[in-house]
């Protein structure tokens, strides 16, 4: 491998949102003990009834977080299972659309880090001590992009096999810089990363949910199955927009979409959301620790309303700061990760974004009284 291949990996490397495979390693964490118990908010009936558009009230309750027992593709760091209770909060019924997202950046002028200049400075803070600086070529704004393979792939965890950087993509060009979402107006956004998510947050009025906030949702109701409909795998391609064939040469298209799908195309869970299984990766508030559902079960006791690890801690990948992503999205395999099972969770670095992540937002009661 030449000088200029091995930068580019690194590149890639560095923005990659995921990495589907199974971590081993039990050091280093922070257990994220919660130092106060948020008490609940008395929500009235009408509020309730009347949630802001395009949401719904998620009512409080206590549920099993982590992987089923049944689950035999769940990754380590999907377990053990450990109980916690959750605060009623309203989430948004779909992910954040184009349309929405276009109204945010029209009302606010905001550009996506995707679309800003990229500081080596601030890039190599996250890159091994000595890293040499990329071409300015290659530095330019951009964003991952999926591309197919030719053949079969043997080694499913090297990544940089169906990841591009493509300069000039991003929300506004999701499928490459010719691209535009004419006509994808109800597609999720994607492209964006967590500050970008956070900007919108803070114009809608709206916050991230934590990552046990996101799973109660989407299990809906269900807490003890596999996937949000239940346990029956067969089922996927009428649930879920994923990946169906041979991963990443051939889809088969069986779910009727190769990347992203309107929202609202499947059908909804137990609370009324819709795609909370593939589509897109959705960014939590939460760091990723693969460490922090082991420390949370040895407390022998109910956490209420968690927050996520104090810090990130994620061997294979220790110089980025990740948060948790959850959803899976419309790249996940059976293959690879089968990411649309309920407890599946990666991390995502926060200045990373790609073509199949994106997001949606809760909101407190307390936010929405003026």
């Amino acid at each position: 491998m030449n000088l200029n291949s091995r930068i580019f990996n690194l590149i890639v490397i560095l923005f990659l949102v995921y990495a589907c495979k199974e971590n081993k390693s039990d050091k280093d964490s922070v257990v994220d003990q919660p130092k106060e118990v948020i008490a609940h908010t008395l929500v009235s009936d009408s509020l309730i009834n009347n949630p802001p558009d395009g949401m719904l009230w998620i009512p409080s309750g206590t549920f099993m977080q982590g992987a089923v027992p049944q689950d035999q593709t769940a990754m380590q760091h999907e377990r053990p299972q450990h109980p916690v209770t959750v605060d009623g909060f309203f989430m948004d019924i779909t992910e954040v659309t184009n349309a929405q997202f276009k109204t945010f950046v029209e009302e606010t002028g905001y550009i996506t880090i995707a679309e800003r200049k990229i500081s080596w400075e601030d890039m190599k803070k996250q890159l091994p001590e000595g890293t040499p600086k990329p071409h300015d070529t290659i530095l330019q704004p951009g964003s991952l992009l999926f591309k197919k393979t030719k053949t079969s792939v043997p080694n499913l965890f090297d990544f940089s096999q169906w990841w591009r950087w493509s300069i000039g993509t991003n929300w506004r060009h999701p499928n490459g810089p010719d691209s535009n979402i004419e006509g994808k107006e109800n597609h999720p956004v994607v492209h964006v990363c967590y500050e970008d998510a956070l900007a919108y947050c803070k114009w809608a009025g709206r916050r991230l949910p934590t990552e046990a906030e996101w799973e109660y949702a989407a299990r809906g109701n269900k807490n003890s199955t596999i996937y949000l409909w239940g346990d029956d795998r067969s089922q996927l391609s009428q649930r879920a927009n994923s990946w169906e064939g041979e991963f990443p040469v051939n889809n088969t298209l069986e779910d009727g979409y190769e990347r992203t799908a309107p929202v609202k195309t499947y059908p909804l869970n137990g609370f009324g959301l819709y795609d909370m299984a593939g589509n897109v990766w959705e960014i939590t508030s939460d760091w990723y620790n693969i460490n922090y559902y082991k420390e949370l079960a040895a407390l022998e006791t109910t956490i209420t309303n968690p927050k996520g690890a104090e810090k990130a801690y994620n061997p294979n990948n220790p110089y980025a700061q990740e948060k948790v992503i959850k959803g899976g999205s419309f790249l996940c395999s059976d293959s690879y990760c089968a990411s649309y099972r309920v407890s599946s969770r990666m991390g995502t670095s926060m200045d990373s974004s790609s073509e199949h992540v994106g997001f949606r937002t809760v909101a407190d009661p307390e936010m929405l009284i003026d």
